[in-house]
């Protein structure tokens, strides 16, 4: 399938979506694993929460936040890969309160409900600036007023700055959207879209960071 943003490396090949997990494992050295449970627990999920999650991969994020979630909680999966879709549903199969929408999120949409969270993880750097804002809009409008819109991603740092190791790492294995996602002030560009209050953890030496943004 011809890639829509050549550039990018969020859309994926069949074999890394079918192996997603596998290969995030072994890319992170096994540190994923605990990286992700910590940063879903950091994103304070409550019993009743109604969440997105933009770009939802295999569900792994999902079934992590259902640990936290309760009977009136609900949790969609937004993607729009064919091989994710089917991982997705074999993996959550058995929970009735998560369910799946293969759906675009780079393209306008607003569903027939307002959600508490709208979750995005180590997506939203992958596509162009413009682009960016079509996603940063289609959370926003599918916030209930005072949701968060959650963003796990690389946090701004200065690329020339990082020890030699790190910085060559980073510039193999990402695309040049990343490079640009780095240096923008992000609570800056989700004020202009009605988002304030902000909240951000830090990981990995500061630099990937969830950042929470309310809806005003």
């Amino acid at each position: 399938m011809e890639k829509i943003y050549p550039d990018s490396k969020v859309e994926l090949s069949k074999f890394t979506a079918i192996n997603y997990d596998k290969l995030i494992n072994i890319a992170s050295f096994g540190m994923y694993k605990g990286f992700i449970k910590k940063a879903i627990k950091d994103l304070n999920v409550q019993t009743d929460n109604k969440i997105i999650d933009m770009g939802c991969g295999t569900g792994r994020n999902i079934l992590l936040m259902n640990k936290y979630a309760g009977k009136g909680s609900l949790l969609t999966g937004l993607d729009i890969s064919e091989y994710m879709e089917k991982q997705f549903i074999n993996n959550t199969i058995t929970h009735s309160n998560i369910n799946f929408i293969n759906k675009r999120i780079d393209q306008p949409f607003e569903l027939d409900q307002k959600f508490d969270k709208v979750f995005i993880s180590f997506v939203i750097h992958g596509f162009p600036h413009e682009i960016r804002k079509i996603i940063i809009k289609n959370a926003y409008n599918n916030l209930k007023p005072g949701g968060t819109f959650n963003i796990l991603d690389f946090a701004e740092f200065d690329m020339n700055k990082m020890p030699f190791h790190h910085r060559f790492i980073f510039k193999k294995i990402e695309c040049k959207y990343a490079f640009d996602f780095i240096e923008r002030d992000w609570k800056s560009i989700l004020k202009g879209y009605g988002f304030n209050e902000f909240i951000e953890s830090y990981y990995f030496k500061k630099y990937v960071r969830l950042l929470k943004a309310e809806k005003l």
